[in-house]
C-alpha cells in the first residue's frame, strides 16, 4: 500500500486498492492477518477467499508483522500500523528483504512512499 500508485492485477484491483487508501484514516482499526484479506478482495489470484500463491503472501504477511513486533490478529490503528511500517522498515532500506520478490518490486523501489517523514495522520 505504501506504493501504490493506480497499476495492479486488474483495473477492479486498483480500483478497489485506490478505494482502501482514500477510505483508511489514521484513526481505523485494522486487524493484522497472515494470508488473504480486505486487500485481496478482487484480486484474479483471489478465488473465493483462498489465494492461489498462498505461501508467496503469508510470507510477505510474516515478515512485516516480524519486523513490526505485531501478532496475527492483533488490532491497531491503521495510523499506528503505517507508523511502525514505516519506522521499522521503510526507513531503515528493508523493504526489499521483506517484500523485494514480488513482480511490483520495480515500481516501489523507483518511488517514496506514501508513509514517509512528510506524511502523518491527524
Amino acid at each position: 500500500m505504501a506504493y501504490f500508485v493506480g497499476m495492479g492485477y486488474s483495473d477492479e484491483f486498483s480500483a478497489h486498492m485506490a478505494r482502501l487508501l482514500a477510505e483508511l484514516t489514521g484513526d481505523s482499526p485494522v486487524r493484522m492477518t497472515v494470508g488473504t484479506d480486505a486487500v485481496c478482495g478482487p484480486c484474479p489470484n483471489n478465488t473465493g477467499g483462498i489465494c492461489s500463491k498462498p505461501e508467496l503472501v503469508a510470507g510477505y504477511d510474516r515478515a512485516v508483522l516480524e519486523r513490526c513486533g505485531l501478532r496475527e490478529g492483533q488490532v491497531l490503528p491503521f495510523g499506528a500500523f503505517t507508523a511502525l511500517v514505516q519506522e521499522k522498515i521503510l526507513a531503515p532500506g528493508l523493504r526489499p528483504a521483506v517484500c523485494g520478490g514480488c513482480q511490483w518490486n520495480e515500481i516501489c523501489a523507483s518511488q517514496p512512499g506514501r508513509w514517509g517523514q512528510q506524511h502523518t495522520f491527524s
